[in-house]
């Protein structure tokens, strides 16, 4: 992976301060702001993008690093988006996933963050040294392997809920003058979420299958939440490619487990799981990490998608 040589923290401080000094005449708040008055706002990509405006509402202005349709894992910035990130008002990211963001939330002196990864507890899901996920009875993940943790926190509508009550804080911080209003839309949008996640458990309670068959782990805590088996072809990052073993491996398991779908993502490339669905006669669906919304995703937004997702497992586990 490649990232760009991140800017020197004196040009990021220098460039913080003098933001600061700029908007803090027009701003009791001390916080950046636009000329109407919002609270700048960086978010990362997608997901944290989504939490800032629905907590945000009218008194933010948020800016995406990640534009749609690019991948999120690989993303390396200019240095006018490491500049941004000096001057934001208040930054949502999460700390792991992409490190060009990682270093340059770092560096960039931005006194109001709110690090998802911080912000629920992680864990650690399959990559392709072990190739799989298990979730059992007592809902204990099992992995050989001893890399970093799994950041795909926001496909579990449960955790998504309590980094959404962070972000609230971090917002309700840098502008204390909307506090009200932060914690009105944050405890609209947990109520969602709590909402989809009965509409998920309820959806797939009688099933006739556990296992479904994924391009790369992006499934761990959704699998972990309802009780499901995420068999992936690659391990978290979705450009990696498998073993010949790993192949070899899911062919057996998916004749064992009886699974009738392989599923491929919008952004990532899908041709191997195209060609692992066509050696085993198996269907292919799609099943969206939400990393970012395009015009090819099946949804308007975090929820029209997860329903989405919800709808393709339920056809491929054979939900009743």
């Amino acid at each position: 992976m490649n990232i760009r040589r991140p800017i020197s923290t004196a040009t990021l401080a220098g460039v913080s301060v003098l933001g600061l000094l700029a908007l803090s005449a027009c701003s009791p708040s001390g916080g950046a702001r636009t000329e109407d008055g919002k609270l700048r706002v960086t978010a990362s990509f997608y997901p944290m993008e989504f939490l800032a405006r629905q907590i945000g509402g009218k008194h933010v202005e948020v800016t995406d690093l990640t534009k749609p349709g690019v991948e999120p894992h690989d993303l390396e910035l200019s240095p006018k988006q490491t500049a941004q990130l000096g001057e934001s008002g208040a930054v949502v990211y999460l700390k792991g996933l992409q490190p060009a963001v990682d270093a340059a939330v770092e560096q960039s002196g931005a006194k109001h963050v709110a690090d998802a990864a911080a912000l629920t507890s992680l864990e650690a899901h399959g990559t392709e040294v072990d190739g799989h996920h298990h979730t059992t009875g007592d809902n204990h993940s099992h992995s050989e392997s001893e890399g970093g943790k799994d950041p795909h926190l926001w496909l579990d509508p449960v955790k998504y809920a309590e980094v959404a009550k962070g972000v609230n804080k971090t917002l309700a911080q840098a502008d204390p003058d909307h506090k009200a209003d932060y914690q009105k839309n944050t405890d609209a949008l947990v109520k969602k979420l709590d909402g989809l996640n009965t509409e998920f458990k309820n959806g797939l309670k009688k099933r006739s299958s556990d296992t479904f068959l994924t391009t790369h782990a992006a499934f761990g805590y959704l699998a972990d939440r309802y009780g499901l088996t995420e068999e992936a072809i690659s391990g978290l990052d979705p450009e990696a490619e498998p073993s010949a073993k790993r192949i070899r491996d899911l062919h057996t398991l998916a004749k064992e487990h009886h699974v009738s779908t392989v599923f491929f993502e919008t952004i990532a490339n899908p041709a191997t799981a195209k060609a692992l669905a066509g050696d085993l006669h198996l269907k292919t669906d799609v099943l969206d990490p939400l990393e970012g919304i395009n015009a090819k995703s099946r949804g308007k937004d975090y929820f029209g998608v997860q329903r989405a997702n919800l709808a393709a497992l339920q056809k491929a586990l054979g939900s009743k």
